[in-house]
């Protein structure tokens, strides 16, 4: 052997309970290479683990000795378990390289291939390390699973949640903000049915939530935040107990989200739209054969062009958005009667509007409070950096929460600013000020429009003009007014 490649590997998992390290093995080769009168081509250090042979810095050595395969190689180091913990991986590359005229040689174990024997010691030294890894994770699991049964959560915290050591040295997870309060958040929307969860993930990253979508949909799937625990001891069947750990929210609110979105939905996007388009199909009748019309969409040259139409050889056909327009312009020329309002005006007396307007004024100025706090804790902290307390990496830390906090109080804040602009609609309405009650109409869900539009359905329209006729019955009659 006259030259030699060195090969240098520890795991962090190694370090920690053997005390290898990269210099200590590097040191030894280099001191056996000139002890043998060994030349040293090139020292290869890995910080990976030996499963398999995916590592960086091993590819890069492969990649040298496939470049000089006519020639007699060796690779050295200390011992088979710094080559491989896979026997099966471990045969597989001694055959690549016996193939490249490359020997593999470990200092501590040494092995001469000319004599048949040396196989059955091989086999030992190769077989050792991979049953040393089965029995660690067999370990490892088997610690796992005593914590869960134990209530605690000893894996990396799930989003939301922080890992941290209590007093007495217990690994447990606690709510991270402000991650923590949007996923109740999201949770409470989908509970809600209105949004899809495509749209929920999107809002709650809108308001700071770092989570890729994929991760999202498995994330309202996770017990995990109604204080419950998945385990699933081996070969046994999987249950569920209380953990130790704070639920971010309640158990009924999980299992009514489980129902809402494991619930196979028959409404598609495609139906969504039609549905948006055409709330009116289904209340008019064809003029001239007296059937109810229908709605779709015609292909034009450049888009899609919506018309309510009758069926079979009846050829009428009308502007979906005209007609929409239409009833959307006919709702606008009704009103509440005065009687409706003074009755409306008990109502929220009853209600007690001053004593909800005072308790969301409060609630403002909390949020207000916390904001300057923030603000004065960013001010502190540049301060901090610049007389270099703080470091370049704790101020943008620092600097990145007290941001995050920011966005999700200014959201908060400008949600209590939208109800008592309601508040003081509905006290303008208590004053006896006629307000225009389907100003909104357009931006009814769909569900809303069709159910506002069986209440209030049109029963004649004219073709040119468009004009609509409504019908109230006599309930609605003394509600609502039409304008002058």
């Amino acid at each position: 052997m006259r030259s030699a490649y060195l090969y240098v590997r520890v795991s962090t998992d190694e370090q920690r309970r053997k005390g290898y390290s990269l210099p200590e093995q590097e040191d030894r080769l280099l001191k056996y290479c000139e002890y043998h009168n060994i030349e040293v081509r090139g020292i290869y250090r890995e910080d990976f683990s030996a499963k398999n042979f995916n590592r960086p810095e091993w590819k890069k050595l492969i990649a040298v000795i496939k470049d000089k395969s006519k020639e007699d190689k060796n690779i050295l180091f200390i011992k088979w378990d710094r080559f491989s913990r896979n026997i099966e991986y471990a045969y597989e590359m001694i055959g690549l390289l016996r193939r490249y005229k490359t020997t593999a040689m470990a200092i501590d174990q040494p092995i001469d291939f000319s004599v048949p024997e040396s196989t059955v010691m091989l086999a030992v030294y190769l077989s050792v390390p991979e049953a040393e890894n089965s029995r660690r994770a067999m370990n490892t699991a088997s610690g796992i699973l005593r914590a869960k049964q134990m209530g605690r959560y000893p894996n990396k915290a799930p989003i939301g949640f922080i890992n941290i050591t209590a007093i007495d040295g217990r690994k447990i997870i606690i709510p991270k903000q402000p991650e923590a309060g949007i996923i109740k958040w999201a949770f409470q929307q989908l509970e809600k049915n209105i949004h899809k969860v495509g749209d929920v993930w999107k809002m709650a990253e809108e308001k700071g939530l770092k989570c890729a979508r994929a991760s999202f949909y498995r994330l309202i799937r996770n017990p995990i935040y109604c204080g419950l625990i998945t385990i699933k001891p081996f070969s046994q069947e999987q249950y569920m107990i209380k953990g130790v750990h704070d639920p971010l929210i309640s158990e009924s609110l999980f299992y009514n989200v489980q129902d809402i979105i494991n619930t196979r939905r028959q409404v598609t996007a495609k139906t969504n739209d039609l549905k948006a388009t055409f709330f009116l199909r289904g209340f008019l009748n064809c003029p001239f054969c007296g059937r109810k019309l229908s709605g779709s969409f015609s292909r034009g040259s450049t888009k899609k062009y919506p018309y309510y139409h009758c069926k079979d050889r009846c050829k009428t056909r009308i502007n979906a958005l005209f007609l929409n327009d239409s009833y959307y312009k006919k709702l606008q020329q009704l009103t509440l009667s005065s009687k409706v309002i003074d009755l409306f005006g008990c109502i929220l007396e009853d209600w007690n509007i001053n004593t909800e307007k005072a308790d969301y004024l409060q609630e403002r100025n909390l949020v207000i409070r916390k904001l300057n706090e923030q603000k004065l804790i960013l001010s502190q902290g540049r301060k901090l950096f610049v007389s270099e307390v703080l470091k370049l990496d704790d101020y943008n830390e620092l600097k990145n929460e007290c941001k995050a906090n920011c966005k999700c109080l200014n959201i908060e804040l400008e949600n209590i600013n939208v109800k008592l602009e309601n508040i003081a609609k509905q006290s303008q309405l208590r004053r006896g000020q006629v307000v225009n009650i389907f100003q909104f109409f357009l931006s009814f869900d769909t569900a809303d429009k069709k159910h506002l539009v069986n209440l209030i359905p049109p029963t004649k329209f004219d073709l040119k003009t468009g004009n609509i006729t409504l019908s109230l019955d006599g309930a609605l009659s003394k509600i609502l007014l039409e304008k002058d």
